[in-house]
């Protein structure tokens, strides 16, 4: 897929403009952990969990959902990435004050919901911390050389100009939208869960790296250029770490060179370089 003409960023849906939720992750400590690592699974996925129950239960007015992950991080603590906030726009400063106030009240909601309705595991349990920063998935990504579709993803696709592999899955939150065409049965999301099998992925070009119409611009991590759906799985900080890796290897070049746009590297020096630092490329 070429560059599209025109601008050098997309943010959200290329439709709608909507962004994924935003999350805020908070601890709670004092709790039984017998109880809570031997009576079922505190997932959205467990639908006889106390996700279900504080949500169904409509007393939390800032619950909108069923989403509560979590992990034993310490003695008697819980770490959980749970509930979700929509219309936070990470680009506006703003809008992400204005989602931190409403994440900390989030997280006292969701602590009091667990001691109502898990006590056997929280009934004790206490608010300890919440995060500094808000769980934001996607702002801009630019439109670069390439844009990885989702089609290279389910086609396991390499590239020549490859500078690294991904293997996570497709992993897409509902936007507000989504979430009510989800409820009313008026979405397919399918695509949203796509997975690869132990051993396969797919490479990640180096022209997703650069922007159409800047020559000494490099992007790494969430922002390189994909489509939206492609980015719920690019994401993640290995491919993060990959593409810093490949940017900075890049910029080292282009000094070397005293060439600096970056449109004009030499990918196979590139390649060679990343590989006998023990990049995995094919």
């Amino acid at each position: 897929m070429v560059a599209k003409a025109g601008g050098l960023y997309e943010k959200g849906d290329p439709d709608t403009g909507e962004l994924q939720p935003a999350t805020h992750c908070f601890i709670l400590a004092n709790f039984d952990e017998y109880a809570y690592l031997n009576g079922g699974k505190l997932h959205s996925d467990n639908r006889n969990s106390a996700a279900h129950t504080i949500y169904n239960s409509k007393e939390y007015s800032l619950v909108k959902d069923t989403h509560m992950c979590n992990s034993l991080i310490g003695p008697r603590t819980v770490g959980f990435n749970a509930g979700h906030i929509w219309d936070v726009d990470n680009t506006n400063p703003l809008s992400v004050s204005q989602a931190l106030m409403t994440g900390r009240k989030l997280a006292r909601q969701l602590c009091d919901g667990l001691q109502k309705y898990y006590p056997k595991a929280f009934g004790y349990a206490y608010l300890v911390a919440t995060a500094n920063l808000m769980g934001v998935r996607e702002t801009r990504r630019i439109i670069g050389d390439y844009v990885l579709t989702v089609e290279d993803y389910n086609k396991r696709r390499s590239f020549l100009d490859e500078i690294g592999r991904n293997s996570y899955y497709i992993d897409v939150h509902y936007s507000a939208r989504e979430k009510q065409l989800k409820e009313q049965g008026l979405l397919d999301d399918r695509k949203r869960i796509a997975a690869y099998q132990k051993g396969e992925s797919h490479g990640i070009p180096y022209r997703c790296l650069v922007p159409v119409n800047l020559n000494n611009i490099i992007v790494t991590g969430r922002s390189i250029s994909c489509e939206r759906m492609v980015q719920g799985s690019v994401r993640v900080m290995p491919v993060c770490l990959v593409t810093g890796q490949a940017a900075g290897t890049a910029a080292s070049l282009a000094v070397e060179s005293k060439n600096y746009n970056m449109h004009n590297i030499d990918v196979t020096k590139l390649r060679k370089y990343l590989v006998e630092d023990n990049a995995y490329i094919l």
